[in-house]
């Protein structure tokens, strides 16, 4: 399974983050990009970098038979997917394995079962995982959607089946709500995921969301490595993660630690994943989904733990077993991610492509950043906002939201609209400072007028 080539389908800060992985490792990477990422900095610093067609992710990104060409034209062995467009795509890993391809992910099988909302949450009762109370499966009309939201009791969420990211999820608070709100998460799930299948879940009330990364081999090895909070979001996409979570003590993170563990052993899990629980005020916590791949967070897992995930995965995908066991793990002091992205916070966080004129980004101990940008590029208007991902680490949550204030402080962007602004306030908030906050947290704020 060994392989000595590396293309990595996809683009911006997390295709940076695997081609370094690939050279620390003495591997050779291939990088693909559309037309408007021509001059991306994914593409100028591998070894070798190939376009897969327009800017439109459907016909770059997405274009399955593009990526798999561009392999066999450069000789590439292996391909790791990074986060978003394929890499949660059954699919696109059963196409790699049928073109001789390592795919640097779990299996297919295990892919499809994580990625039906509803098969993954029968995976987990299986597996004595607890999961939030909800319908027996999809709910395939409006009667049987009543029926069971009657059962569960309001209020109640809906949900998109092969979905993430927010979309096609419905807060119903009423009976009176329901036919609307039903009809609006199917055709937004359709829309998306090309599938309109929903279900329903019981709405926890004001919990945190908390994601256990784990790591399997194909030996049969699975580790957790810590929590992240991940509660500050708006529209249910993440804003700012924190590892650890400042409301587990160590007796709750072993017990959510080995649940997230039995829930990666239930779908015969190998590589990098992430168990998304919610966590409620007494400390019950609740699966909600696993991502079969790399988070955009990882990073801050990297900094409490000290072991690198890319690497990790790198050398799972070539068959080696894990180099730790879960009593390895050892987790030094506190880290703070802030994403970066290029939006108007003042304009109900327009996206704002365009030329980044002018870049100062901060440095110094105890700060990373994961990007892919530099003065004179251009944000396409085509893809995820997300430019940056700030993470700070220090021994104490207090020392880290110092050090993550000033960090803030000193970046600097000219030419595109962005929220570091945004985020320095949100830090100084004294709510947040106190770690006093849930996945309401920053709706709450909005709406008393926090910008």
């Amino acid at each position: 399974m060994s392989f000595n080539k590396v293309l990595i389908a996809n683009r911006g800060e997390i295709a940076v983050r695997v081609i370094r992985a690939c050279r620390e490792m003495g591997l050779k990477t291939v990088a693909v990009f559309s037309e408007a990422d021509r001059n991306a900095l994914h593409a100028q610093i591998a070894d070798e970098a190939v376009c897969i067609g327009p800017a439109a992710p459907n016909k770059s990104y997405l274009n399955m038979m593009a990526i798999i060409a561009a392999c066999d034209a450069t000789k590439a062995q292996a391909v790791h997917p990074g986060f978003g467009f394929l890499s949660e795509s059954a699919d696109f890993a059963r196409y790699c394995k049928k073109c001789g391809l390592i795919f640097v992910g779990p299996s297919c099988k295990s892919i499809e079962m994580m990625g039906d909302k509803a098969r993954a949450k029968q995976t987990m009762t299986n597996s004595k995982v607890a999961v939030i109370p909800g319908s027996n499966g999809i709910v395939s009309d409006l009667k049987k959607a009543g029926r069971a939201a009657e059962e569960i009791g309001y209020p109640v969420m809906l949900k998109a089946s092969a979905g993430g990211g927010g979309r096609g999820v419905r807060l119903v608070n009423s009976k009176k709500e329901l036919e609307n709100s039903f009809t609006a998460s199917q055709t937004e799930a359709l829309s998306w995921f090309g599938n309109g299948d929903v279900y329903i879940e019981k709405f926890i009330e004001n919990p945190r969301h908390v994601e256990v990364q784990v790591i399997g081999d194909t030996h049969g090895n699975i580790v957790h490595l810590g929590e992240r909070d991940c509660s500050i979001q708006r529209r249910n996409q993440k804003l700012i993660e924190e590892a650890l979570c400042p409301a587990v003590d160590d007796s709750l993170r072993a017990k959510i630690g080995k649940a997230a563990c039995r829930a990666a052993e239930g779908c015969g899990y190998h590589n990098a994943g992430t168990i998304e629980f919610l966590l409620d005020k007494d400390e019950n916590f609740y699966f909600m989904e696993m991502n079969t791949r790399i988070q955009v967070e990882h990073g801050i897992t990297e900094l409490v733990t000290g072991i690198d995930l890319v690497k990790q995965q790198l050398a799972v995908a070539m068959g080696e077993k894990l180099p730790f066991t879960q009593e390895d793990v050892k987790f030094s002091g506190h880290a703070i991610e802030c994403r970066i992205n290029a939006e108007n916070p003042k304009q109900d966080f327009r996206p704002s492509p365009g030329v980044i004129t002018a870049l100062h980004m901060p440095g110094g101990p105890g700060v990373r950043i994961d990007s892919a940008v530099y003065a004179g590029c251009e944000i396409p208007p085509y893809y995820d906002s997300m430019i940056a991902k700030l993470m700070v680490y220090a021994p104490s949550r207090t020392e880290a939201l110092k050090k993550m204030q000033w960090a803030l402080a000193e970046f600097i962007i000219r030419g595109i609209e962005n929220n570091v602004d945004f985020h320095l306030n949100l830090l100084k908030d004294e709510d947040f400072a106190s770690a006093n906050y849930d996945i309401g947290f920053l709706q709450r704020k909005m709406g008393d007028g926090f910008a």
